[in-house]
């Protein structure tokens, strides 16, 4: 049975209905509508085997996908928004860093610790939303205290320091006789009020205070857990520098700083972490999704052996288990693999899907073609999607205070020129829109904010004078476009 959390994040699929989770792609990705179709089924089918009777539920394996097509078409894309719209634990994975038992390289069960690890970073997010608000008013009362420190405690009634019986009275101008210690209180009780009042004004940030951090962990922990240290090391790493002692220093912050510090130690206070990590290996478990990018790299052909090559067909059989549902063991328990749904992507250039081993393409049953990119693509991909190209530039250039506008013709001109450069060069697609605009845009980015904000209007003349020669001529497009 899923947990409560999990349960809510399966509820958000159930209004999402493949034709809507596909209009949803619409807002950012131009075309593929097969491949969209297909991922929305998939996704919709993780909601409808949760509702399925519990005696078939556990047969319901995903049908994992491979998305066949060249660079910059939009495979990473589509299952990066697919995730996000899910709300699933999602990781991208080139499988080219993988390499067989035996040999120098990644193990292939590292991708589900890696996806473990996004999903606790995930529920971890969740949690903090959860309890934001706490946490903050937590945070400027423990401020408030650094700000205006508390008075000192009563001293035992009847008692002076020295230990004789002694007591301090005040009178006020009414006549009211009130001790010492109940004036202090007040005076500080009316103090720590105006200082809650700029706190929250923000009159306070560049104020300084004193608090106590952790300190980092040694220059061996780090060494031993950094990139590139054997498979199994940074666990070893982690768990030695929990038995070690936490060292704390005090350091002398300004306030917005030290904000930030505290309200990371109330979250560690207000979040279990037990509980982050049984709801994460459930989510990874039922709604994990792993990216599987460049599979085509390790699809050698029939007796292509030596080079560093040697060990492809090795991955794939390593790959096997984990596709077809195995136990990976990570550092906060097994994760079992049988629901986490594949999504492979390979533009299969050099070798085809029939080159991977036949038990390997048994787990991959819908194949996905994905059409290369037209100049109308290119006219709709500046266009239509909600963070359009031109739109970021032009939001690149209004935080200086200027405006830049694309005509129609002006974006036509450099779909012209983007799919004409493709068609002579590499084909990458719509990065290939990046570089094109990029060259297009440098001096204006460069000379801003000095050349003032005049508005610059992007059209079809201004496109041929700055991209034109450069596109024509075959040496220095290769460096530059």
């Amino acid at each position: 049975m899923a947990s409560p959390r999990t349960e809510q994040a399966l509820a958000r699929l159930a209004d999402l209905s493949p034709r809507k989770i596909v209009a949803e792609l619409d807002r950012h990705i131009v075309g593929q509508s097969e491949a969209k179709k297909s991922v929305a089924i998939a996704l919709r089918n993780r909601w409808r085997r949760q509702r399925a009777p519990e005696g078939i539920r556990e047969e319901m394996t995903p049908n994992n996908i491979i998305l066949i097509g060249p660079t910059g078409v939009g495979k990473t894309e589509i299952a990066r928004r697919l995730a996000k719209l899910s709300g699933a634990p999602f990781i991208k994975v080139e499988a080219s860093k993988f390499t067989e038992v035996g040999y120098v390289g990644r193990d292939v069960e590292g991708m589900v610790r890696d996806l473990v690890e996004s999903a606790i970073d995930m529920m971890r997010t969740e949690r903090e939303a959860e309890v934001e608000d706490l946490a903050n008013d937590r945070v400027d009362e423990r401020l408030l205290d650094l700000l205006l420190p508390p008075p000192p405690p009563d001293p035992v009634p009847g008692l002076s320091p020295s230990g004789d019986a002694q007591r301090v009275f005040v009178a006020s101008a009414e006549g009211n006789v009130t001790q010492e210690q109940e004036l202090a209180r007040e005076r500080h009780k009316r103090t720590r009020e105006k200082l809650k009042q700029l706190l929250r004004d923000g009159q306070l940030e560049q104020r300084e205070v004193e608090v106590e951090v952790t300190q980092p962990t040694a220059p061996m922990m780090d060494a031993m857990g950094q990139q590139g240290a054997p498979e199994g090391m940074n666990n070893f790493a982690e768990m030695l520098s929990e038995l070690l002692p936490k060292k704390t220093k005090k350091r002398t912050v300004p306030v917005s700083e030290a904000r930030r510090i505290l309200l990371d130690q109330e979250f560690d206070k207000l979040i279990n972490l037990d509980d982050v990590v049984a709801d994460a290996l459930e989510r990874v478990e039922s709604m994990g999704i792993i990216f599987l990018d460049e599979i085509d790299k390790i699809a050698g052909g029939k007796g292509d052996f030596g080079g560093p090559d040697v060990s492809r067909e090795g991955v794939q059989r390593d790959l096997l288990p984990i596709v077809e549902g195995s136990n990976v063991q990570t550092k906060y328990g097994m994760v079992k693999t049988d629901h986490v749904l594949f999504i492979a992507a390979g533009a299969f250039h050099v070798s085809k899907p029939s080159d991977l081993i036949p038990e390997l393409q048994g787990r991959f049953p819908i194949r996905v073609e994905l059409k290369p990119l037209t100049e109308a693509d290119f006219v709709r991909i500046m266009t239509e999607p909600e963070h359009a190209l031109t739109k970021q530039y032009a939001a690149l250039v209004a935080a200086e205070g200027a405006t830049l506008t694309f005509t129609a013709d002006g974006i036509e001109e450099i779909a012209r020129i983007a799919a004409r450069v493709n068609a002579r060069m590499e084909n990458i697609g719509a990065r290939r829109l990046h570089t094109v605009m990029t060259t297009l845009l440098e001096e204006v980015l460069y000379e801003l904010p000095e050349r003032g904000t005049a508005a610059e209007v992007v059209d079809a003349k201004v496109v041929r004078a700055r991209l034109s020669a450069i596109a024509e001529d075959e040496d220095l497009r290769k460096y530059i476009l």
